[in-house]
């Protein structure tokens, strides 16, 4: 069985008529990384948003299926319950929250009273020095006068903690320099060996020269346009989004 499948699905902004999303197919099994490229204002980010329940949007048609079940119908907390997670393109600040309070309410609403404060504090300190970042960010708010390096490292950290079933990244690689980007890498590889699923959003092909992918998307006008192996993404950096016309025939996932 599937972890996900999203199938014909089509939606749209709830306060406009506009259709954005125009039949997207997507299946991910369990343990596996996908990629999904694709130009600016394609839909990339609307389908994270939708997969996750963001009420913002509104299924026109089509369904999502979590583990054999239908999502449609769940908030977006209950997906989170779940086991699906997404980090965002611009992580949000949560004034008044401490990341360690959001982390440790987050953990024990999705695993329970399974490890005691001690360990999930020995737990979070030590991920904090896999990604870099020292123990005092534990005690500031959330993304609250992080730097936009800090701030993915810090969503990074939450899907290392959480252990979500799929994680969605939202163009996490943007905004980060060499450095920064080969941390991320490392930790998305821990979370795959881990057996997290992860459906990657991204421009460019450099962060899938640390991960090992399943599949790549080119993702164009709203929905699924091509599939292929890794070389895909380098095909796509080297001559475009044009590379859809005149081989989608031999390449579509539709």
């Amino acid at each position: 069985m599937m972890l996900l499948q999203v199938k014909d699905l089509v939606a749209k902004l709830r306060e406009e008529e506009k259709i954005i999303l125009k039949g997207v197919n997507l299946e991910i099994g369990r343990g596996e990384v996908h990629a999904i490229m694709g130009p600016n204002g394609s839909g990339k980010s609307t389908l994270a948003n939708v997969i996750m329940g963001n009420p913002k949007y509104e299924v026109v048609s089509g369904d999502i299926l979590f583990e054999g079940e239908s999502i449609l119908d769940l908030r977006t907390d209950e997906r989170a319950q779940k086991g699906i997670m997404m980090t965002f393109q611009n992580p949000y600040e949560i004034e008044g929250v401490k990341l360690d309070q959001l982390l440790l309410i987050a953990y024990r609403k999705l695993h329970g009273e399974d490890k005691t404060f001690f360990q999930l504090d020995k737990e979070m300190k030590g991920l904090l020095n896999e990604v870099g970042l020292p123990t005092e960010f534990l005690e500031r708010f959330v993304n609250l006068g992080f730097s936009g390096g800090e701030r993915k490292k810090g969503e990074i950290l939450q899907a290392r903690f959480l252990k979500p079933k799929l994680l969605i990244l939202d163009e996490i690689d943007s905004g980060l320099d060499v450095d920064a980007l080969r941390i991320v890498a490392e930790q998305i590889n821990k979370l795959r060996a881990e057996g997290t699923s992860l459906l990657i959003i991204t421009h460019y092909a450099r962060i899938l020269n640390y991960i090992d992918v399943d599949k790549v998307h080119v993702y164009v006008d709203g929905k699924v346009a091509l599939t292929g192996d890794k070389s895909l993404a380098y095909e796509v950096e080297k001559t475009g989004y044009a590379i859809v016309n005149g081989t989608a025939d031999a390449n579509s996932s539709k």
